[in-house]
């Protein structure tokens, strides 16, 4: 069965909300972490419910309306969202609440937006959707995790299905994260994040979702061919044994992969799996990046699945985004692999919609 992508939505540090436009002027801010640029939300959400929303459920609702405004879809069967550390600000308040009113009584507005499903929660309420709704939260694989989901009830009987993952910077995560060297010491231009590698990536945070369906459309963007997830892999061979049976399993071989997205965040130690990958088994091949342009944060995935979909759908790989020059004139079959952490891999194919 194929799984098409029809819609796409995406608040990210880059200009993304509009899809017409791929990456044509990509920003390069100069900073230890890339926060997203806050869209005009009031051409989308209600003014009245913004000023309750935190600024994670404010981009998470205006990708998921955006994908729900292009599709036309009035009815979901399923709302399904994926999310390393969820409404993480909202957490932090709650906890300073209780702290600061010696354990007393407190508003339950807090509380009840701190919940790692308040988003999906949220859209659920905006339109009146009583189907399947569920949250994931595993780590680096939260958003492999609610797109597998996303797949298999379509595999099912579903047919319109709304997949998300998203993750909020705050300044709480950033000091902890920083102690345990997991980011630059000084700030760095992103598009020089490749070119300059060291220890530790640059912190990220973003909101992606996407429509699949079991229909193509007349504005779908790829086919979802195959997906796994793995953890802690042994090997290099492991990992290409699993891309190999990815592909076999769809029916295609190696060879006719066009571009292959990798996952490398700019950290010296972790992209030596990205660096051996290339240098044994993908030389040939058209190679893309993304973190540069999104950053590191456990549902990045969903920013490298939205420019395969993009790559795919429109039929153009963005200079910003190429590691080498190996065109392919057509695309057709996309790869792509994501790596958090050394701990959570995962592999996507993505073939054109007319293939």
């Amino acid at each position: 069965m194929n799984i098409y992508i029809n819609v796409l939505g995406n608040v990210s540090p880059q200009v993304t909300t509009d899809n017409a436009d791929f990456l044509t002027e990509p920003v390069n801010k100069q900073d230890t972490s890339f926060a997203c640029i806050d869209p005009d939300y009031k051409s989308i959400l209600q003014k009245a419910n913004l000023r309750r929303m935190s600024r994670l459920i404010k981009f998470g609702m205006y990708s998921a309306q955006q994908c729900l405004i292009d599709s036309k879809v009035e009815n979901l069967d399923a709302i399904i969202t994926g999310t390393g550390l969820g409404c993480l600000k909202d957490t932090e308040k709650f906890l300073i609440d209780i702290y600061g009113n010696d354990e007393g009584v407190l508003s339950p507005t807090k509380f009840m937006q701190s919940t790692h499903n308040t988003l999906s929660g949220q859209i659920a309420l905006m339109l009146n959707c009583e189907q399947y709704n569920f949250t994931y939260v595993h780590r680096g694989a939260s958003f492999e995790s609610a797109l597998l989901d996303g797949i298999m009830l379509i595999e099912e009987e579903a047919n319109n299905i709304l997949v998300g993952g998203l993750d909020e910077l705050t300044d709480t995560y950033l000091a902890v994260t920083k102690r345990m060297k997991m980011w630059r010491r000084d700030a760095i231009s992103q598009l020089d994040l490749f070119s300059n590698k060291q220890s530790g990536s640059i912190a990220g945070e973003g909101a992606s979702f996407f429509m699949l369906s079991k229909e193509q459309s007349s504005t779908s963007y790829a086919k979802i061919k195959g997906l796994k997830i793995l953890f802690k892999p042994k090997s290099i061979e492991t990992i290409y044994g699993e891309m190999q049976a990815l592909i076999q399993d769809a029916g295609l071989e190696m060879g006719a992969i066009d571009v292959v997205v990798l996952g490398m965040n700019g950290d010296q130690e972790q992209d030596k799996l990205y660096d051996e990958l290339i240098e044994r088994y993908f030389q040939d091949k058209q190679l893309t990046a993304f973190k540069h342009l999104c950053g590191e944060y456990k549902t990045a995935s969903a920013f490298g699945l939205w420019t395969a979909a993009q790559m795919l759908g429109k039929q153009n790989i963005p200079e910003v985004l190429k590691l080498n020059k190996s065109a392919s004139p057509i695309l057709k079959n996309v790869l792509v692999y994501n790596c958090y952490n050394n701990s959570n891999h995962s592999l996507l194919l993505l073939q054109d919609v007319n293939a």
